[in-house]
């Protein structure tokens, strides 16, 4: 029942486009069955050709119950006194009306239809702007447990489902129901002893259709979260192309999409199979009530039990009016279906939307100030899981010094990293910002003082000048020529065709390493963050872009408080201090020469990379 309240809540975030929709709708059930009821002076005409009438005008008794049965006395008046005059002008006021009644439904539909699909596609979007902005505010623990092709699945057919499910919503509560009272009202009217038979027979489709639809929810769950591994097997396939390539896999890789893929074949087959017997049995079952009236009402016109009440039109007309009966009883069973889908969906949705966010602020941040001091960790230790990778760390950053962490992968380097910009947050022990921790200021206040160059340089299918100024759109060009500059970026930056304008493609693809890093550097100088986080920067370059690259960076570290996060020993000769870890614990520290001196790890490490001294 939550699931459902949400879909409505969505679609009611758009009140009067949804009041639009459902007035539409009502207008096109009322001309529906005007449509149909008008046909019974048509039959009249048809069945008695030449019938005189003998003319008895109405009155009304001033009751307001008495309005419905006034109108239509006052129609067969109208009807028959034309009939009288010339048959052949009431058979073509007929048609016309008939005409007009039809058009006017099929206009209050298309209404409907003009209103919702706005609706519809704002709520999807609505939707996919809160999953998105969900997505990029959750923790990067997050993402360890969640396949990125599995949120693009939730965010692609799950928002799918619930844009469905946001129209069948409107029509099984302000559509079907009221089409249902009105025509079985209009076949109480016409006989109430064949309605009274057909209420008998209904219910059996009803019991048949609720069985159908308890099980298609978890159907329809499985579908969805094979689709997430579907896009996630694409996702790795295409992203590790040029290994597959390698590799020969492509016969690996793609027996196992073909196994991925075949598993979704077979559970969507199996939704939709699920799903699409219920309106076939409802028309089935339905077509079997509506053959039982036929034989019912057909033996109370020819044994003359119906008395003057139940005449061929009437009958005629009973029969039509309750194969429309049929149409929104068909249409519960199958927005019920979409619904039951929906559900699946939106517990899908709701798992992103509901996760804890982890890293979360203080009532009431408080402003940093310009670093004063420097950062401190504090008795720091941190998990991920169950097991620490950082043990009781303590260590100063003093401000415009440079602090490098080396040790063995797994050593908890870029973990100490991560802790700074509140990536993650610690487990126990603080981090202070000067004498403030972390913990009591604005995060994005915290990000803003703070810079990385990251191994992997990450960067986005824009202009070389938006890259330099990503999350710095007020920048003038003026600065992101200096930036680039600085960077040692300006020069191949300006050889290229459209020079900072152009494409670089999807994450950089169409630059080199070592370009793509300058990029990097280029964005944080533009930044000037009070604190540079340099995680292995240079490790995946080689010796020529390496020493562009280190150029560049001992531009930018030079009185800025940096932390390092090395693999190439050889880039951090020159740091203020070495902290060496192992297994989440500093086992030495000091700077280059005092380190060579001890003759310990460090030195170990050193010896094996070819540095002696």
């Amino acid at each position: 029942m939550k699931d459902i309240l949400q879909i409505y809540r969505y679609t009611f975030a758009y009140r009067g486009r949804a009041i639009l929709v459902i007035l539409c709708n009502l207008l096109f059930v009322l001309f529906n069955l005007l449509s149909l009821v008008l046909f019974i002076p048509f039959l009249q005409l048809i069945f008695n050709p030449k019938k005189q009438y003998d003319l008895i005008k109405p009155v009304w008794d001033g009751s307001v119950g008495g309005i419905i049965s006034y109108t239509k006395d006052k129609y067969q008046y109208f009807m028959q006194e034309m009939v009288n005059t010339d048959p052949k002008q009431a058979l073509f006021f007929v048609c016309i009306s008939v005409f007009l009644a039809f058009f006017l439904k099929n206009l209050f539909r298309y209404g409907a239809v003009w209103h919702q699909s706005e609706l519809r596609m704002a709520v999807v979007r609505d939707l996919r702007n809160q999953l998105f902005h969900k997505a990029l505010i959750l923790p990067l623990s997050f993402y360890t447990n969640e396949r990125k092709g599995d949120i693009m699945a939730r965010m692609n057919s799950d928002v799918g489902e619930i844009e469905i499910a946001v129209v069948a919503i409107l029509e099984l509560i302000y559509r079907e129901p009221i089409a249902i009272i009105i025509n079985v009202g209009t076949l109480i009217y016409l006989s109430p002893q064949l309605t009274a038979i057909s209420f008998v027979l209904l219910p059996v489709s009803a019991l048949v259709i609720s069985r159908i639809g308890k099980s298609l929810k978890k159907t329809a769950k499985s579908g969805q979260e094979q689709m997430g591994l579907l896009f996630s097997s694409i996702d790795e396939g295409l992203g590790g192309i040029r290994i597959i390539k390698a590799f020969n896999a492509i016969d690996q890789i793609y027996s196992a999409f073909q196994k991925v893929n075949l598993k979704h074949q077979q559970l969507i087959t199996k939704t939709f199979r699920k799903r699409d017997l219920s309106p076939i049995l409802n028309e089935t079952l339905g077509a079997g009530v509506m053959l039982s009236l036929v034989w019912f009402g057909g033996s109370m016109i020819i044994d003359m039990k119906g008395g003057e009440t139940l005449t061929g039109e009437v009958f005629i007309t009973f029969i039509i009016v309750f194969s429309q009966l049929l149409r929104p009883i068909q249409g519960i069973s199958t927005n019920i279906g979409f619904l039951n889908k929906a559900k699946a969906s939106q517990d899908r949705i709701n798992e992103i939307l509901e996760s804890d966010e982890k890293i979360t602020e203080i009532a009431d941040p408080i402003k940093l100030p310009e670093l004063n001091r420097g950062i401190r960790y504090e008795n720091v230790s941190f998990k991920y899981q169950d097991d620490f990778v950082l043990k009781n760390i303590n260590l100063d950053l003093p401000v415009g010094k440079s602090v490098a962490l080396v040790g063995e992968s797994g050593s908890g380097k870029s973990t100490m990293g991560d802790l700074l910009p509140r990536f993650y947050d610690v487990t126990d022990g603080t981090i202070y910002f000067d004498d403030v921790p972390l913990k009591n200021c604005s995060i994005r206040d915290l990000r803003g003082h703070i810079g990385i160059v990251s191994q992997e340089s990450i960067l986005f299918n824009a202009s070389v000048r938006e890259n330099i100024a990503f999350g710095m759109p007020e920048a003038t060009m003026d600065e992101i020529i200096e930036a680039a500059k600085i960077a040692n970026a300006h020069e191949f930056i300006s050889a290229m065709e459209m020079g900072y304008e152009s494409n670089i493609g999807e994450r950089g693809s169409k630059l080199s390493g070592g370009q793509r890093q300058r990029i990097s550097i280029a964005r944080a100088v533009l930044k000037n963050p009070a604190i540079l986080i340099l995680d292995e920067a240079t490790s995946a370059l080689d010796t020529e872009s390496e020493k562009l690259v280190q150029g560049a960076l001992d531009i930018l570290m030079k009185d800025r408080t940096t932390l390092i996060i090395a693999h190439r020993l050889s880039t951090i000769r020159n740091a203020d201090e070495i902290i060496v870890l192992s297994k989440g614990e500093i086992k030495e520290r000091g700077k280059h020469t005092d380190l060579m001196a001890q003759k310990g790890m460090y030195f170990n490490l050193c010896s094996l990379q070819g540095i002696h001294s």
